[in-house]
């Protein structure tokens, strides 16, 4: 009885070791580049000098190649500023995603990535209890971060992303401590930044072109 217990786990171990051969090699063999996916997206926004706040938005993304793809989003984020001063914030922008564990033979249900970008970035002040009292600006920032994808089939993933975004602009200041509340914009550009951590759901529609195997 020990002796066919043992040979039993012998052929499943032998079963499952060529299952994960076989996956890996397909894993290899297939080329990713050209693929247009679609998706939908939800931001934290924490350790700004305004506090945390919550956003939505939406991407999409265009693969190069089976190491880079781009993904080019829109987020809105609000930010409550003490309880009395509203920040809104809308970045419109691109991202470039290099896996650099693509040429590893690994079944890609966990697929790392680092990430870099660039948007351009909108802010506007508004006083809860005063709604007319508000200012707005327009500048540009940076983010750099790291991600990964849980690719639960070959075309839908769900994508945690964290990235430090830097602004490089004008930035408005509330003076909640003030009465009346007041905003101010600082006449000098200031590095400004804030971690942004994004979960997103993304779905492979169509391809713009095929890559050879």
């Amino acid at each position: 009885m020990l002796n066919n217990t043992k040979h039993i786990l012998l052929i499943l171990g032998l079963f499952v070791a060529l299952q994960f051969r076989s996956q890996n090699n397909d894993s290899v063999s297939v080329n990713n580049s050209g693929w247009f996916s679609l998706g939908g997206r939800s931001t934290i926004s924490a350790f700004g000098d305004e506090g945390n706040g919550i956003g939505t938005g939406g991407q999409f993304r265009i693969q190069l190649n089976n190491s880079v793809n781009t993904e080019w989003f829109a987020d809105y984020i609000s930010i409550n500023v003490n309880d009395k001063v509203r920040s809104e914030y809308i970045h419109i922008g691109w991202s470039v995603m290099y896996y650099p564990f693509s040429k590893l033979r690994y079944p890609k249900l966990l697929q790392p990535y680092l990430v870099a970008g660039h948007c351009f970035d909108y802010n506007k002040m508004t006083v809860m209890s005063n709604p007319s009292a508000s200012k707005y600006r327009w500048g540009s920032a940076v983010q750099c971060g790291l991600a990964t994808h849980f690719n639960l089939t070959p075309k839908f993933d769900i994508t945690l992303m964290s990235q430090y975004m830097i602004h490089f602009t004008e930035t408005l200041q509330a003076e909640t401590n003030l009465e009346p509340i007041g905003i101010t914009q600082e006449k000098e550009a200031a590095l400004q930044g804030h971690l942004l951590t994004t979960v997103s759901l993304n779905y492979k529609i169509f391809r713009v072109w095929k890559g050879k195997k």
